[in-house]
């Protein structure tokens, strides 16, 4: 086990992830706060909430999940990388979602999917039909 008590793989892979979005642990200002709410004495006693703040970006997150601070420093690691990896790659992954949204919308029904389709709007119709007035005056 690391500095965090999570198994070497997942800290492995935090390490990694946060090397890929050029996030040093130099740049972050961490910190520890009481906890609150569940926990009973545990919270009140020990510092177990953490918080973050990522000082090129000014992200900050706060973790209290655990009773741990150990956990809670890699839950808010964690967080913490994934809020900088949601703002680098934000843009980027507004624009697949467009594209594949567009996609979606252009592709073809099946042969089922229309058939229904096709019923649904048959009902809906008629619905409107029964509701128009010639069709009160004449049935009247």
């Amino acid at each position: 086990m690391g500095i965090f008590s999570v198994s070497e793989a997942k800290e492995k892979a935090l390490w990694a992830k946060m090397e890929a979005l050029n996030v040093r642990e130099e740049d972050i200002q961490e910190s520890f706060v009481r906890s609150g709410g569940k926990g009973g004495q545990n919270v009140n006693k020990t510092s177990t909430c953490v918080y973050l703040k990522h000082i090129p970006t000014g992200v900050a997150v706060k973790c209290q999940k655990e009773r741990s601070q150990a956990l809670n420093r890699y839950l808010a690691r964690a967080l913490l990388v994934g809020k900088i990896e949601q703002m680098v790659k934000g843009a980027e992954s507004e624009e697949i979602k467009r594209i594949e949204k567009i996609r979606r919308q252009k592709r073809k029904r099946s042969k089922r999917a229309k058939e229904r389709m096709l019923v649904d709007k048959a009902k809906v119709s008629e619905k409107k039909r029964l509701r128009s007035r010639h069709s009160i005056e004449s049935t009247g």
